[in-house]
């Protein structure tokens, strides 16, 4: 019987499907993510596997499996230890930002200690790729590269080489034949990545995939893609730095939120594995500038918070944050407005972490009020201090989660002096080599500081 098709409308955010064009999705609320897509209208053959069968949970036998190190120790701290057989990993990050590079460094460790390791590209010639690994001193014999689109035949070829693992350069340029939308399309994505799936868990071989991203910096396709994999990983960094932050996002055999610090060099990447020293090594004592300690995944970091505020000369004053929540430090300026009896209705406020961190947990907000309240009196806080805390709408300062592993990096870098919420003070069970205030309110941080 011949095949028909049914032409529809199709969103590529989530993969909703229309009769007709629409200008916003009323699933996911996305403008203009309608395309003109086919999809089978007949002759549409369900593919059943074999049923399972239900089984006691005391029967399951628990198979610890070893992992595969890629020889680069931030990689494997965000993985959760290493990599395990037969897990689906999502790399995605601005084009750019060093996702082949990263993965064409860890296929050469693990080709070098367990064997094979075939790497697909679907965007690059093999003389692209020979060339990068030649700039990377990459030789290894145990490396074979295929530039391929066609998700069946990457498969053929994975199945005749038997690898150890297989890295997809990108998800969003294969297809497979079984889906009749062009490649990066929702259904194209979709499907590659099931097969893709299904290969990994039934042959026990770890696939990473390269994920594209949109302008708003999630990975291109639908939401299904990170839902499929096993692990999500975001690949961060401002071109203007050098340093580059490893996410994890989604990761069913580790921590999620963990993160690796990377400095891309003429060699590659490098690991920084004391990353505080890092963010800190140009710190210098003047007004609006505040460290703290942010807690990312197992790991405290210090950073370091400016703030700059400035009599504005414009009707409505600027306000630019980098780095943090905008609306979060929206709400701290209002905080300190009100409780602070700060008047920063006229003054222009820019805030920026350095090195490119992005925070994201509120145990920085106690920071940023300091930050601000420093620039704003343009006094310098004590040489030495870190300050960390959450703060409510009254003014009152919140207890945070894990004060000790925050208060021992701090010590460890060689702070002298640390302000905490009152509250987390009195239950600390720990000695450190730090002077430790605790305050209840933002005015009384102000008393302690004395500005």
């Amino acid at each position: 019987m011949k095949q028909k098709f049914k032409r529809v409308f199709q969103c590529q955010s989530c993969g909703y499907i229309s009769l007709k064009w629409l200008g916003k999705c009323p699933d996911c609320g996305e403008w203009n993510s309608f395309v003109e897509d086919k999809i089978e209208s007949e002759g549409f053959k369900k593919r059943f596997a074999e049923a399972a069968k239900p089984v006691a949970i005391n029967s399951v036998e628990i198979i610890v499996s070893e992992r595969l190190s890629t020889g680069i120790g931030e990689f494997d701290r965000v993985l959760g230890g290493g990599v395990v057989k037969g897990s689906l990993i999502l790399i995605g990050g601005d084009p750019g930002i060093g996702k082949s590079t990263l993965l064409l460094q860890a296929t050469d460790n693990i080709a070098k200690k367990y064997g094979k390791v075939l790497y697909v590209s679907g965007e690059e010639s093999l003389l692209q790729i020979k060339l990068r690994a030649e700039r990377l001193q990459i030789s290894s014999e145990n490396i074979f590269l295929l530039s391929e689109t066609l998700v069946e035949r990457i498969l053929e070829c994975a199945e005749e080489q038997t690898p150890i693992a297989v890295v997809v350069d990108s998800i969003q340029t294969v297809y497979t034949e079984e889906a009749i939308s062009a490649p990066g399309s929702v259904s194209q994505i979709r499907e590659s990545a099931t097969k893709f799936m299904n290969f990994a868990k039934s042959k026990g071989v770890p696939v990473f995939l390269i994920g594209h991203v949109t302008k708003e910096g999630a990975i291109a396709g639908p939401r299904v893609l990170e839902h499929l994999v096993d692990t999500v990983l975001y690949f961060e960094g401002d071109r203007g730095y050098a340093y580059r932050i490893l996410r994890s996002v989604k990761n069913r055999f580790g921590p999620a939120n963990e993160i690796g610090v990377f400095e891309m060099t003429g060699m590659g990447l490098t690991e920084v594995e004391n990353p505080s020293l890092i963010f800190l090594s140009e710190h210098a004592t003047a007004s609006g500038s505040a460290i703290t300690a942010t807690v990312e995944g197992t790991r405290a970091i210090l950073t370091e918070i400016q703030a700059l505020v400035a009599p504005s000369n414009f009707g409505m004053p600027r306000r630019n944050f980098i780095g943090v929540d905008y609306q979060r430090v929206n709400l701290l300026v209002a905080v300190l407005e009100k409780r602070g009896r700060l008047n920063l209705a006229g003054a222009d406020i820019f805030v920026n972490v350095v090195g490119g961190l992005k925070i994201t947990e509120p145990s920085s907000d106690l920071a940023i009020i300091s930050a601000i309240i420093s620039s704003f009196r343009d006094t310098p806080l004590p040489e030495g201090l870190v300050v960390f805390g959450e703060v409510g709408l009254s003014g009152e300062v919140r207890a945070i989660s894990q004060t000790e592993l925050r208060l021992k990096e701090a010590s460890r870098i060689g702070m002298k002096r640390a302000i905490i919420p009152k509250s987390n003070l009195e239950r600390l069970k720990e000695k450190f080599n730090l002077k430790i205030n605790g305050v209840r309110s933002i005015n009384e941080l102000t008393e302690i500081l004395g500005i």
